[in-house]
């Protein structure tokens, strides 16, 4: 039997567990990955593995945050180190300028509120990862971001564990759910 790894593939959590990892802990690791996120990894708990939505959501929203206090303080010094090679210069120029140019308009004009708003819809790359990364690019606070980004990453998970359980029926509440908020929230400034 040739293995995921052996055979070229990247190793889903499926592997994970088949390699002795239990459930949970495939899980935990899936919701730290860039992209998948809490947004992959809590549907990947609750419709495959079966983990009671509770347990399967403070699972990814943990791991999911995780990554961001080092993101938002390591990110500074390996950038500036790194930079000196060719290759990872030109990487962090193009990464930089894309996530700029993805948040620019928000975060610049509703800062907080905005980088809330940017990591609380689940759509792929606007989760915890980019958050932090725009927290970094636009100097805001490290405190005020891993507090603002962990709400989003909960408002998040509050979306697709709506969206994991009730189907199109949660997508419409979810979404009702989270225009209301965005509308209190924009509506104060």
């Amino acid at each position: 039997m040739v293995h995921a790894q052996e055979a070229g593939h990247a190793m889903t959590p499926q592997d994970l567990v088949a390699r002795g990892l239990t459930p949970e802990f495939a899980v935990f690791l899936t919701s730290m990955l860039p992209i998948i996120e809490l947004r992959g990894a809590l549907p990947l708990a609750i419709r495959m593995f079966q983990i009671p939505w509770p347990e399967a959501f403070l699972i990814c929203f943990i791991g999911n945050l995780i990554p961001v206090p080092l993101i938002l303080l390591l990110l500074d010094p390996i950038v500036k180190m790194l930079s000196h090679i060719r290759v990872f210069r030109l990487f962090f120029s193009w990464l930089f300028k894309r996530t700029r140019h993805r948040g620019s308009i928000v975060i610049e004009k509703y800062e907080e509120i905005g980088l809330l708003a940017f990591v609380a819809i689940p759509l792929p790359m606007t989760g915890a990862w980019t958050g932090a990364l725009i927290a970094f690019l636009f100097g805001l606070n490290f405190v005020k971001s891993l507090l603002v980004i962990a709400l989003g990453v909960f408002i998040a998970g509050i979306i697709v564990t709506c969206l994991s359980l009730l189907g199109w029926l949660g997508a419409i509440i979810a979404g009702a759910g989270f225009l209301l908020l965005a509308a209190l929230g924009f509506w104060k400034f």
